[in-house]
């Protein structure tokens, strides 16, 4: 059995939970928990060691949050997890550190009920959870994709546009106050309606500042067309190119959902000078769980900044059934959003994951020095022939490209 903050209860380590919840796996929280519970201390930190890396040659260390944060997190049933990021001690800079968070977490009532109401019941549900990480000194905090809604696009029905409101609406004036109560930079990726563009929608990223002002806002790059997510129904592909918004903490970057599949999408925030790039994500199992854990990881390692993802929680069940188009029967859910958002670090380390079921507060500090000291240990952007790969790139892009392949002469006479 599991207690409330997902660990085994004493006297019970190494048995299978009895009853298992819809999303565990064989009735834990996480992998992470599950190997912790069945597995001797010993062999447990030997595959923490190659799941999770290490951070300057040793473990990552967990961190105590403050009671307040704690008892919220009791209260109101979410995952709630601490860890350290350090760096190497320079003479010449001092530390920078910056306490970051994470937050997911599933719809608060049916997507039968009045938009209103599911719109207000996800913001009072959220609200804990923000209240938890300001009470824990979060200095920046990322909510997931749409977070304001159920993730509807895979319906096809235009009638949940209703979600879509101004950058300054009603969602971001509920965090503006936030930011600023808690001195808190607050990235809230939500579905903008464009009201000085003829009410174009599109799926966007707020950045809002610890003074509760409006930094900017960034749009999805990259749209799926993959089954169930056929979201240019809805939206289309940005036009905010990559933007790195320089904040009171450190320079922060959004690379929304599906743009986490293109490694030239996580190249240009770190060209721009990211030092930490989110990932707002609705991603179910079947589809993606085994990239889950690798693609923002190596995208940490290959451009030398902190990377957090962030992934919603649940099965979200809409009221008219709807097809993938890939010749399976019609039905009325994605499928199970598993959670398990985490960091990852330039150099390899990342935290265990939430809940792949419960609501959860992910927090970590990071010392940003680390990203440099990367840089100048693997010498990635030294090494990296810019040139050579924007030569072929612009030659790709016209019409009378052909691939460079050469040809084994031999082949036609051996047919």
């Amino acid at each position: 059995m599991a207690s409330s903050n997902g660990k085994p209860v004493p006297g019970e380590e190494g048995k299978t939970p009895a009853v298992a919840a819809e999303g565990s796996i064989g009735g834990y929280e996480s992998l992470h928990r599950l190997l912790e519970a069945n597995l001797s201390p010993e062999l447990f930190k030997e595959a923490s060691r190659l799941l999770l890396g290490l951070n300057c040659a040793r473990q990552l260390e967990s961190i105590s949050l403050p009671e307040a944060a704690t008892f919220l997190a009791e209260t109101h049933n979410f995952d709630m997890q601490a860890f350290r990021f350090s760096a190497d001690k320079e003479f010449l800079r001092q530390a920078r550190v910056v306490r970051v968070g994470l937050i997911q977490n599933s719809i608060a009532v049916s997507t039968t009920c009045h938009f209103a109401d599911q719109k207000k019941a996800i913001m009072e549900k959220i609200k804990p959870i923000i209240d938890a990480a300001g009470a824990s000194s979060v200095n920046i905090l990322c909510l997931q994709e749409a977070w304001t809604m159920p993730f509807a696009f895979c319906t096809r029905e235009k009638r949940w546009c209703e979600f879509a409101e101004p950058i300054d609406g009603e969602s971001t004036q509920f965090l503006q106050e936030l930011a600023q109560k808690y001195n808190m930079v607050i990235v809230s990726p939500m579905l903008e309606r464009d009201v000085n563009h003829g009410e174009t929608v599109w799926n966007t990223a707020v950045v809002i500042g610890n003074s509760g002002n409006i930094i900017g806002i960034h749009r999805k790059n990259h749209i799926p067309r993959v089954g169930d997510f056929n979201e240019s129904t809805y939206y289309m592909e940005g036009n905010t190119g990559h933007p790195v918004f320089e904040t009171a903490y450190g320079k922060i970057a959004v690379n929304i959902c599906y743009g986490r599949h293109h490694p030239l999408n996580w190249l240009a925030f770190g060209l721009n000078g990211a030092e930490i790039v989110f990932n707002p994500s609705a991603t179910v199992g079947e589809l993606s769980e085994p990239m889950w854990p690798i693609e923002a990881r190596n995208a940490a390692i290959a451009n030398s900044y902190f990377v957090g993802s962030i992934n919603r929680v649940g099965t979200e069940v809409f009221p008219n059934p709807f097809t993938s188009g890939d010749g399976k029967p019609q039905h009325a859910d994605f499928g199970h959003f598993y959670g398990s958002s985490h960091f990852s670090a330039p150099d390899a380390s990342c935290t265990p994951s939430l809940s792949r079921y419960r609501d959860g507060l992910m927090t970590s500090d990071m010392d940003l020095n680390l990203c440099r000291q990367i840089k100048g240990k693997w010498a990635f952007r030294m090494t990296a022939r810019y040139d050579m790969y924007a030569s072929l790139l612009s030659d790709y892009l016209k019409p009378d490209f052909k691939p460079q392949v050469i040809s084994d002469p031999l082949i036609k006479k051996r047919s």
